[in-house]
C-alpha cells in the first residue's frame, strides 16, 4: 500500500492549494450535504461527523458548514441538495486504471465533462465495472501527533484493524490504519479512546495491483489527466493504480 499512500500524500498537499481557490470548500460542502440526509446531528451520524471534521481542517467557516447541514437535512430553502454519489471508471495513458467518485445533480453533464477530460489527455471513460475489480475499498484512519508504535499496534488490533503504515509528512510522522469499511467507525473511536490524535477517518479505494510508470511523457500526461479530472466541480476523488518514483514525479510536475 506504500505507493498508494504516497499518492494520497501528494493529493493532500494539492488540496491545501486548491482550498485557497475554493475548490475544496465546494467538494467538502457537498459531502456534508449528502451525509446530512441521514440525519443532521453529528453525534449520531458518523459520516456527517467526519465530513465536518474535514471541513474544519480545511478552514471552512462554521456558517458554511451549518448551511450545508441544513441543506442536506431539508431545513434550508431551495433545491441545492439533490446530489447523488456516482462512481465512474476509465483508463489513462498506458492503460492505467482510474476510479472517479463524483457527487452530482446532473448525471449527463458530469459524464460529458469526464469523457472530455479523459479524451483530451489520451485516456478514455469506460463502462461500469471495467476497472473497479482492480481496487478494494477500505476504511482508513489517519493518526498524527506522538506515535508510540507499540501502543499503536495494540490499539489497532483492539479496533479490528487489518494493517497500518507510518510515513513522514511535512507536519511530522503520520500513521494510516486500514480496516474493513464496516469497521471504520469502531476503529476510529478505539484509536481516539486510546489517546491517539485522529486526523481524519475516510473511505478510500486502494489498488490491489499497480502499474509502474517510468516514462516521463506518460507520467506528465497522467498527472495532467488527474488534474483535469480533479478540477471538475462534480468530482470528489480520483484514484489511479500507478506507482511513480519520486524523481519521475518531480520532473513530470516541473
Amino acid at each position: 500500500m506504500a505507493g498508494h499512500s504516497k499518492w494520497a500524500n501528494i493529493k493532500r498537499q494539492k488540496e491545501r492549494v486548491d482550498a485557497k481557490k475554493g475548490k475544496t470548500f465546494t467538494k467538502i460542502s457537498r459531502e456534508i450535504i449528502v451525509a446530512a440526509r441521514s440525519g443532521g446531528d453529528p453525534a449520531g451520524n458518523f459520516q456527517l461527523r467526519t465530513a465536518i471534521e474535514k471541513a474544519k481542517a480545511a478552514g471552512i467557516p462554521n456558517d458554511n458548514i451549518d448551511r450545508a447541514i441544513a441543506k442536506g437535512a431539508g431545513t434550508w430553502g431551495g433545491e441545492g441538495n439533490q446530489y447523488e454519489a456516482i462512481r465512474y471508471e476509465g483508463y489513462g495513458p498506458g492503460g492505467v486504471a482510474i476510479l472517479v467518485e463524483a457527487l452530482t445533480d446532473n448525471r449527463n453533464r458530469t459524464a460529458a465533462d469526464l469523457r472530455a477530460a479523459f479524451s483530451k489527455q489520451g485516456g478514455n471513460l469506460g463502462e461500469t465495472g471495467c476497472v473497479s475489480w482492480m481496487f478494494d475499498q477500505k476504511g482508513v484512519v489517519r493518526v498524527g501527533g506522538s506515535l508510540d508504535e507499540e501502543a499503536l499496534l495494540e490499539a489497532s488490533l483492539e479496533g479490528g484493524a487489518e494493517s497500518y503504515e507510518i510515513s513522514e509528512e511535512e507536519d511530522g510522522p503520520v500513521a494510516e490504519v486500514f480496516a474493513e469499511v464496516t469497521n471504520l467507525q469502531n476503529l476510529s473511536q478505539t484509536l481516539q479512546d486510546s489517546g491517539f490524535e485522529v486526523l481524519e477517518s475516510e473511505l478510500r479505494w486502494i489498488p490491489n495491483n499497480t502499474v509502474e510508470v517510468t516514462d516521463f511523457d506518460q507520467a506528465r500526461s497522467l498527472l495532467k489527466l488527474i488534474d483535469a479530472l480533479e478540477d471538475l466541480d462534480d468530482v470528489q476523488n480520483v484514484t489511479p493504480n500507478f506507482e511513480m518514483a519520486d524523481e519521475v514525479m518531480s520532473l513530470s510536475i516541473a
